[in-house]
């Protein structure tokens, strides 16, 4: 029986970033194709028949797909330079849960699956869940079929490169149709089970979130030959929206506004840009305020953009309203475990398939309290008892 920790050893050198730090693999790039590689192994040496979808998702079977099905999982991708348990501790854990039920000579009486979920983090192509959306409906594939990554690579030409038919991108009602219950372990992404003194925790809600860009347009020009009173720099604008999503959030109750992203057209060191694209991730516990936050910092950045000579134009990337997890899963999880339920401000795939399916969430103690960055942690402890966790459930649901 391998522990979580010994799977994720295994794949410690994929993707690994000499320059930020952490990880960077991105959805069909060569470390998350490594990555999708070494989970069918893995899958296959269990017994499990994989089975990819038409959206980049991988789903590995116990028995024969069935209804009814108890479903776990998560994904394999990263943000640039991430931490070394976001979205692998799920998949591993799951497959750790499937060696320990084997080994106590256990059989499922109903269908059960892990299943990896494709660009979750959206570092890729920008929209996050993206293969958990396709899936449910709620990204239209032709939408998700023109994103570009940084390089003007489009979803579908990535998809066509890794072996995959764009063509079957979509709505898939054959797998989702399926599950009857899913349970997404995660490592937790703040500091909730530190202050309880808990090793593993259940999500009671998600926070509503979205992705905005901001697109500042002035005029191009030279650095040298321009005096600073002729010139129309959308720089200042852009620069000038990064205080004020802070000052902005914090007239909200616990919103939360990020500016993690920002570039400039054409980017040389003496040129003036003609343009510069601003990124803004902004999250509250209400749908109506995560708008209203955004409402306002819109009408703020073009009263920045005015003041330079600018014009600028806001574009949203991706929205997901507030989550409340299934009652009867989150407190039957709770009452199973005799783990605290706590809030989460970040997105995940099990949020998506909440609007579908009966679902929630397990975290795991993260001491450092820091995600999406190299500093990212849990102890091998807490990870058994993670996967402990997770066995326990997934025994419960699938009897």
């Amino acid at each position: 029986m391998v522990t979580p920790n010994e799977l994720l050893a295994e794949i410690d050198g994929i993707g690994r970033d000499r320059t930020r730090g952490g990880y960077s693999r991105h959805v069909f790039d060569h470390a998350e194709l490594e990555l999708r590689e070494w989970f069918t192994a893995q899958a296959s040496a269990r017994g499990l028949t994989v089975l990819p979808d038409g959206n980049g998702n991988l789903w590995a079977w116990w028995s024969d797909p069935g209804d009814d099905a108890v479903v776990t999982g998560s994904h394999l991708d990263s943000v640039p330079g991430g931490g070394r348990f976001d979205g692998p501790l799920g998949v591993v854990s799951a497959l750790s849960a499937v060696d320990r039920l084997r080994a106590e000579g256990f059989r499922p009486s109903r269908p059960l699956a892990v299943v990896v979920f494709a660009e979750e983090e959206g570092g890729r192509f920008g929209v996050p869940c993206l293969g958990s959306r396709l899936a449910s409906g709620s990204t239209a594939p032709e939408t998700a079929l023109g994103l570009r990554d940084e390089s003007g690579t489009t979803f579908a030409e990535a998809m066509s490169a890794a072996g995959m038919d764009p063509r079957l991108a979509g709505p898939d009602p054959a797998n989702l149709g399926r599950v009857g219950r899913f349970v997404e372990l995660h490592v937790e992404q703040g500091r909730g089970l530190i202050d309880r003194g808990s090793a593993v925790g259940v999500a009671s809600t998600i926070l509503a979130h979205g992705r905005w860009r901001f697109r500042f347009t002035g005029q191009g020009n030279h650095a040298g030959a321009t005096p600073m009173g002729d010139r129309a720099d959308p720089m200042l604008p852009a620069a000038g929206l990064v205080p004020e999503a802070r000052s902005a959030a914090l007239r909200f109750d616990d919103a939360r506004a990020t500016v993690g992203r920002l570039r400039p057209n054409p980017g040389g060191t003496n040129v003036i840009a003609e343009s510069v694209d601003v990124w803004l991730d902004a999250r509250a516990h209400r749908d109506a305020d995560t708008r209203a936050l955004v409402d306002e910092l819109s009408g703020r950045a073009e009263e920045l953009a005015a003041q330079e000579g600018c014009s600028v134009r806001v574009s949203e990337e991706s929205y997901a309203d507030g989550v409340s997890f299934d009652s009867g899963v989150r407190d039957e999880l709770t009452a199973l475990l005799g783990a605290p339920a706590l809030p989460t401000g970040a997105g995940h795939d099990a949020g998506v398939l909440s609007a579908r399916t009966p679902a929630g969430m397990l975290f795991v103690r993260n001491p450092t309290g820091i995600s999406h960055a190299p500093q990212e942690h849990a102890e091998q402890d807490d990870c058994t008892a993670g996967a402990e966790a997770l066995t326990e459930v997934l025994r419960r649901w699938s009897r």
